[in-house]
């Protein structure tokens, strides 16, 4: 990829934070985790959506060991009924050569959740489960930050744990310094400024 790309910055483990112009109802607001990013296309979830479904509805065995709140999160409008989860490892725990767990990022790892909770947990800091992900095609991930509906950031490992009733967006534009920082005093809707 050429380092003057508009999606150069964007790699497994950084973040997409929706611009405050961003008004599509799936991504108005949000903070997306990469997963993936290569030629094929980018992969990630939405780590600040929330829903009601709680985990042990849909998945009895992994329902007690996710993060509070303890509800399945919204990641993403792509492929819904399909679950992804993620957790960040404890301090000394490495996800390479373990069965069931896959590297993102430093200590955050995709996990099989088809593996035996059992022995995954122990190794985790703490987890969330996310239904569906945010996908996009060869190049459109780029032709959107060009356009300025995402700014690229790093990600920090508990922001995939991050509670439910923080606000994530600000937290994550307040710790880029100026003048990202600004960005976090916008109003939800301008009309009510």
């Amino acid at each position: 990829m050429r380092s003057d790309a508009p999606d150069a910055a964007v790699e497994p483990g950084t973040l997409l934070v929706a611009a405050p112009s961003l008004t599509d109802s799936n991504f108005r607001r949000t903070v997306v985790f990469v997963i993936d990013h290569r030629g094929e296309g980018t992969l990630g979830v939405v780590l600040n959506r929330p829903s009601e479904v709680p985990v042990d509805d849909v998945l009895p065995n992994w329902g007690p060991h996710v993060t509070t709140p303890g509800s399945v999160f919204v990641g993403g409008p792509v492929e819904q009924k399909t679950a992804l989860c993620l957790a960040a490892l404890r301090t000394g725990e490495e996800p390479n050569g373990v069965k069931g767990l896959i590297g993102v990022r430093g200590p955050v790892a995709l996990v099989d959740l088809d593996a035996d909770p059992d022995v995954l947990v122990p190794k985790f800091k703490g987890l969330r489960v996310f239904a569906g992900y945010a996908g996009w095609d060869v190049g459109q991930v780029a032709g959107e930050i060009e356009r300025g509906d995402w700014i690229v950031v790093p990600a920090l490992p508990n922001d995939v744990l991050a509670p439910a009733d923080q606000d994530l967006w600000g937290r994550v534009l307040r710790r880029q310094g100026m003048p990202l920082a600004l960005l976090a005093t916008h109003p939800g809707d301008v009309r009510t400024n």
